[in-house]
């Protein structure tokens, strides 16, 4: 089970190399422009990772507090079923052909209403990152398989802390390369 959460964390490291990597070479100019009136920016992608980290962090603390530390059951930690349903439509997009297929509407709170400067976003990504990982490492001591988190998104969606730490870097990967069609994309 070390493996699993190692593997999250590894996870967790790549987007951070991932955002610093497109951070270095995209032009101030880019940071901001929208491909489209009804795309996002990269600036509003990395935003919207941040309001979803600084949302997901305090919900995933409560959990480890309020649970009882104890080693994990034998075997591998194991996503419940909306765990794993919710990790599928927020993560990459799958495609047909070249049309992506799966997009899904975020939930207003997660809309970014302002974006902060690259530096500041970037800094702030990497500050969420760090505690993500933190939180994943201290996780070894719980049966995180079995300790339940309502989503932010929404309110009304139940998985397990396994779950959120699976959902999180995916949904990462998937802003992570939206960012980067947005940065490619000729104005």
């Amino acid at each position: 089970m070390q493996h699993q959460l190692a593997s999250i964390v590894s996870e967790f490291e790549s987007a951070q190399t991932r955002l610093h990597r497109l951070s270095d070479k995209l032009p101030d100019a880019r940071w901001k422009s929208r491909p489209g009136p009804e795309r996002w920016s990269a600036a509003e992608c990395v935003e919207h990772l941040n309001l979803t980290s600084r949302a997901y962090v305090p919900l995933l603390r409560r959990a480890l507090e309020s649970a009882t530390k104890s080693p994990a059951p034998a075997g591998y930690y194991r996503r419940d079923f909306l765990g794993w349903l919710f990790s599928s439509m927020v993560g990459p997009l799958w495609t047909l052909g070249k049309r992506p297929v799966g997009r899904v509407k975020t939930t207003d709170d997660f809309v970014p209403k302002a974006t902060p400067g690259r530096t500041e976003a970037v800094a702030e990504f990497d500050r969420l990152q760090e505690e993500l990982i933190g939180i994943t490492r201290r996780t070894e001591d719980y049966p995180i398989s079995e300790i339940r988190i309502v989503s932010p998104f929404g309110g009304r969606i139940r998985y397990n802390v396994y779950s959120a730490l699976r959902i999180l870097p995916r949904h990462q990967y998937r802003h992570l390369e939206q960012a980067e069609e947005a940065a490619s994309a000729r104005s």
